[in-house]
């Protein structure tokens, strides 16, 4: 089961390298990276690498999250207001549902947008 695994893995990060080649600036690398409380609002974090990164509790709002790797990213109680994550890389479900977000958050279509995020009209995260 571990050398499928490890294997899995490989090929998710070569496909996530193959992706974010095509993004066209310079890319952040924060794999396994300590984000806890981080202010990354407004960020461009275009094609950045942030497999296994501690993102909790960190301020994401309008940060561009497109072409991200998310893999195994921890984004309890980060805020993801305003933030667009359409075309983000491995992002899953319960990274949504551990984090805080709002009607301007954009997510990936695949992913819904968790019930306890502001509603329409309801207040918004943005600080």
């Amino acid at each position: 089961m571990a050398a499928r695994r490890h294997h899995a893995n490989a090929l998710l990060l070569h496909a996530s390298e193959l992706v974010r080649a095509d993004v066209r600036h310079e890319k952040r690398d924060h794999r396994g990276a300590d984000l806890i409380g981080a202010n990354l609002s407004g960020a461009d974090l275009r094609g950045a690498n942030l497999r296994g990164a501690y993102l909790i509790g960190a301020d994401l709002t309008a940060a561009d999250l497109r072409a991200a790797d998310l893999t195994g990213a921890d984004f309890r109680g980060a805020n993801l207001a305003g933030a667009d994550l359409t075309e983000s890389l491995f992002c899953i479900q319960s990274q949504l549902n551990a984090a805080k977000g709002d009607t301007e958050t954009r997510v990936p279509p695949s992913l819904t947008r968790p019930a306890h995020w502001s509603p329409p009209g309801g207040p918004s995260l943005r600080r």
